[in-house]
């Protein structure tokens, strides 16, 4: 006795429910599942063009605002501001001056009896000095901070 199988292409499974019947040289799908990202329908699938159903995007960027600062609200640090004298927007370049800080700190170390050279302290640290602000552009003081 021989046993011989039958020629030609194996049987064919019954189709499942719920399940996409194969088409040759693909798995099928599972229900819920589209097809892998990056790759295309199968053929025979009557697919959409590239392109078709896609909508444009309008991206809007907003622009940092500008705030214009008034001279008599100016900071210790750096301000954006528009400049009074020759009216270009700028950002104030700062530098340090003896003020009214300076001289009583110096004035109340020297009462307390410490006249020998520390009463100087307060010249050298600008924490206790005016910060004065002026124009990059035309060199002109647009405002200062004062500390007292």
């Amino acid at each position: 006795m021989s046993n011989k199988s039958p020629e030609g292409p194996p049987p064919a499974y019954p189709a499942q429910p719920g399940y996409a019947p194969a088409q040759p040289g693909y798995a099928p799908t599972q229900p819920g599942y589209g097809a892998p990202p990056g790759y295309g329908a199968p053929p025979g699938y009557n697919a959409p063009p590239p392109g078709y159903g896609q909508t444009s995007t309008t991206v809007v960027m907003a622009q940092p605002s500008t705030v214009v600062l008034h001279p008599a609200r100016l900071g210790e640090s750096p301000a954006q501001m528009q400049c009074p004298r020759c009216n270009a927007q700028i950002v104030t370049s700062t530098y340090y001056e003896t003020g009214s800080l300076t001289w009583l700190a110096a004035g109340i170390i020297c009462i307390v009896g410490c006249w020998l050279g520390c009463c100087l302290i307060p010249f050298c640290i600008d924490g206790t000095k005016d910060v004065v602000h002026q124009c990059p552009n035309c060199k002109s003081q647009v405002g200062a901070y004062r500390r007292l």
